[in-house]
């Protein structure tokens, strides 16, 4: 049985990228697609390549840092299509890596407002939506594989993508009820533009004082760009999206390689916990019971 047919998704970053192999991979499924991106000459293009396929497509140009523009997202979805089923909260940016001390706050500004107040008021806007008609439906965010660990020199990158695990884990329990599934999509490096992040920056989040070039040209070193350029096809991620949906999974991983990095890191959480066990400190504690949410 297809569960998607005739239903709507409403998709950010759905010009290019990650965002636009899950929209492709959902018009296969029969779903309506509604695109935002902030990029109007992608996002017209992307809106031709799926017409050409017959899928039913509207677009919108958007910024997800700004919660007005959800809203025109969110018309142009219900006067398109009717209703909306799923959102897919995946617009995100990265700046340039570097320490601490050099990471200005242009940049964590930046980052926050789009990895993290972008998924935030996606959900804020699409959900209500989605309750509104009672048919259940889906919400699909994506992190990275920095939100299960983080990276050195991506600090602002890694605590956005940290919370969105986080959000898309309490998301699921409370939307359960509502027959609305939550997935996060942890991905590690695939062949998308995310290192050309600046391309797209928004004018509030250039450090005009800075000397520092918000987004260096293709030709100049990028640390990231052999890393990104080397990663999985992106037509993949969105193919892996579906195949997840439809095992209704939380977590939607794509590179299985990272299995043992992650389970170490679980390994040393739980020994951490044992040393807790050990301390005379908490011992009177240590009988607490934790309250259960999943």
């Amino acid at each position: 049985m297809n569960h998607y047919k005739g239903k709507t998704a409403v998709i950010s970053g759905g010009a290019e990228g990650i965002g636009f192999s899950i929209a492709e991979a959902l018009g296969h499924q029969g779903m309506n697609l509604v695109l935002g991106d902030i990029n109007q000459e992608k996002l017209s293009q992307a809106q031709t390549k799926l017409q050409q396929q017959g899928f039913p497509v509207a677009t919108q140009k958007m910024d997800v840092a700004a919660i007005d523009d959800w809203h025109k997202l969110a018309d142009t979805a219900v006067n398109a299509f009717g209703k909306i089923h799923m959102v897919v909260n995946n617009a995100g940016v990265a700046a340039a890596p570097g320490p601490i001390e050099k990471t200005n706050h242009s940049d964590w500004r930046w980052v926050i407002d789009v990895n993290l107040m972008g998924v935030i008021y996606g959900a804020q806007v699409i959900i209500p939506h989605i309750k509104s008609h009672g048919e259940g439906g889906w919400m699909i965010n994506t992190a990275s594989m920095a939100g299960m660990q983080g990276i050195p020199y991506a600090g602002s990158y890694t605590a956005t993508k940290v919370a969105v695990v986080g959000m898309s884990e309490s998301w699921a329990v409370e939307l359960a009820k509502h027959n609305i599934h939550v997935s996060v999509l942890c991905p590690a490096f695939v062949q998308t533009r995310i290192h050309l992040s600046g391309r797209n920056r928004q004018e509030e989040y250039v450090d005009r004082a800075s000397s520092k070039d918000p987004q260096p040209p293709e030709d100049k070193t990028n640390p990231a760009k052999d890393l990104v350029e080397n990663g999985i096809a992106v037509d993949i991620v969105g193919k892996r999206v579906v195949e997840a949906l439809n095992d209704k999974e939380l977590y939607i991983f794509t590179h299985p390689g990272y299995r043992d990095s992650i389970l170490e890191r679980a390994k040393q959480i739980d020994a951490a916990f044992e040393r807790a066990e050990k301390s005379p400190l908490l011992k009177d504690i240590e009988g607490a019971e934790p309250v259960q949410f999943m």
